[in-house]
């Protein structure tokens, strides 16, 4: 591959990095083309952009994207697939369904991750990232609390107001 050519992959990868906060390293090496295409469907249906990336190639996007990756650097070695996603924790998810939904199947693993502002290192983090909500789950949870005042409030009040009328009506029948 000539230099211009590989000048024209950083920038684009530069380009992917930047457009979206989320992204995921994972080693997919080992899977047959049957399971890639899966995980590549599965992806898809997700909002989740996949890409087999080239190490040097990737660091060096990372590198001119403007922000800090350093500490996915050491990571980015071996077989290198790149998880792109707006959604923080889609990328985590989609691992985790793929290996439940194949048995016979280890990978993806997860490699490392730069989500919500902060670097994950390791599959053993696969777990948190999953667990993290997303900014539409964690704007479902505040409506659900302010919500949930008003509706004891009003709960309480047609109780009362059913128990008010039993005692009104138990009185005026003992008054006949």
């Amino acid at each position: 591959m000539r230099k211009e050519q590989k000048e024209q992959l950083i920038d684009a990868l530069c380009e992917e990095v930047k457009a979206y906060p989320h992204i995921y390293i994972a080693d997919i090496g080992g899977l047959n083309s049957v399971q890639t295409s899966k995980l590549r469907r599965a992806a898809f249906r997700k909002e989740v952009k996949l890409e087999v990336v080239k190490n040097t190639l990737l660091i060096k996007a990372m590198e001119k994207s403007g922000m800090d990756y350093s500490e996915l650097f050491p990571v980015i070695k071996g077989e290198t697939a790149m998880m792109l996603s707006n959604v923080n924790n889609a990328p985590a998810k989609l691992i985790k369904e793929f290996r439940a939904n194949d048995k016979t199947c280890t990978k993806p693993v997860l490699k490392g991750a730069y989500v919500e502002e902060c670097f994950y290192i390791g599959e053993e983090h696969l777990e948190a990232l999953v667990n993290i909500k997303s900014k539409n789950e964690l704007i479902a949870d505040v409506v659900a609390l302010l919500q949930s005042p008003a509706k004891n409030v009003i709960s309480a009040l047609q109780g009362a107001g059913n128990t008010i009328c039993g005692v009104l009506e138990t009185l005026s029948e003992k008054a006949e």
